[in-house]
């Protein structure tokens, strides 16, 4: 299932969909038809399990695409937020978890030219993420150095805590897109959080693909455009460390819990890492993609106080 947040109107409170065609069907809104009690969040039906996704999936093919007044608009008509509009807690960010991202980060931002033995974990504030279509924000009171990241994001779905590799996708809710947005002239002492972790710096969406339309995460294209201009293009296959390597280190000291996200980390291509250097600056427009999840827009504007 592909699953967002979206809203009828401006007006409108956020609600729980899925995407049928060219159609969200509002979760809560079908199940009150069918007889089932659905949530009308992302983090709800993540909490409700297996069993929540089982009695979506129940209602939906009791509808047979034929779906009852009230439940359901045209995708086009939808305004869609981030899946995950408010995360409950940081996002876990992977840093250098492609091998050519090693090499160019090194040649440009004095990081090892080594390949990590553990994976480099760092976060992002939940005050980070927005949807689909919502500006990034550049300050240049604080950088002009604002750089790209297309990576794959992955939701966890239930408590993972001191997880066996082997085990570990079985933790996953589902994935989405996420663009790492950095700051690279904002790195302190070696630290990251304030480079990445400002205000608008975690485009997310447009959609949540359920784990079961995604059995291997392994074997994904993903890609980034400025001002229709290709930046980055790999797969998910070059990861150093698999998402399941990520869920395994992370959950060995950290508990996973259910709607915790983790961006897996940006191929080569960044900004950073070109001949010359490449930042993005207001009237921009990023592009990001991720096969078989979808592709999330965003305009880049002058946010720089007076």
């Amino acid at each position: 299932m592909k699953l967002v947040t979206y809203r009828e109107s401006i007006e409108a409170p956020a609600r729980l969909g899925v995407i049928v065609d060219d159609l969200v069907v509002d979760v809560a809104a079908l199940g009150e038809i069918y007889g089932e009690e659905l949530p009308d969040t992302m983090l709800g039906l993540i909490d409700a399990g297996r069993p929540g996704l089982e009695a979506l999936a129940d209602c939906l093919e009791e509808a047979e695409g034929r779906f009852p007044a009230g439940t359901a608009i045209a995708l086009a008509n939808a305004k869609l937020l981030a899946p995950i509009p408010r995360p409950r807690k940081n996002i876990f960010g992977i840093g250098l978890n492609y091998v050519e991202h090693v090499a160019e980060s090194a040649k440009s931002l004095d990081t090892s030219k080594e390949l990590p033995k553990q994976p480099v974990i760092f976060s992002k504030p939940p005050t980070t993420v927005i949807g689909p279509g919502e500006a990034i924000e550049h300050n240049r009171k604080i950088t002009q150095q604002l750089d790209w990241e297309v990576e794959l994001a992955v939701i966890i779905g239930t408590t993972a805590r001191r997880v066996r590799k082997e085990d570990a996708l079985k933790h996953v809710f589902g994935y989405s897109v996420m663009i790492d947005v950095s700051a690279r002239d904002n790195r302190r002492a070696g630290q990251w959080i304030f480079s990445k972790g400002q205000d608008t710096y975690a485009p997310f969406g447009p959609c949540i693909v359920t784990a079961d339309e995604i059995p291997d995460p392994q074997g994904l294209d993903l890609w980034l455009t400025v001002n229709g201009k290709e930046k980055q293009r790999s797969n998910t296959r070059h990861m150093l460390f698999k998402v399941d390597d990520l869920i395994a280190d992370i959950s060995s000291g950290i508990t996973l819990e259910p709607g915790d996200i983790i961006a897996s980390g940006t191929p080569e291509g960044v900004g950073a890492g070109r001949t010359p250097q490449e930042w993005m600056w207001p009237g921009d427009v990023v592009v990001a993609c991720v096969e078989g999840i979808g592709t999330i827009r965003h305009p880049v504007v002058d946010a720089t106080p007076e």
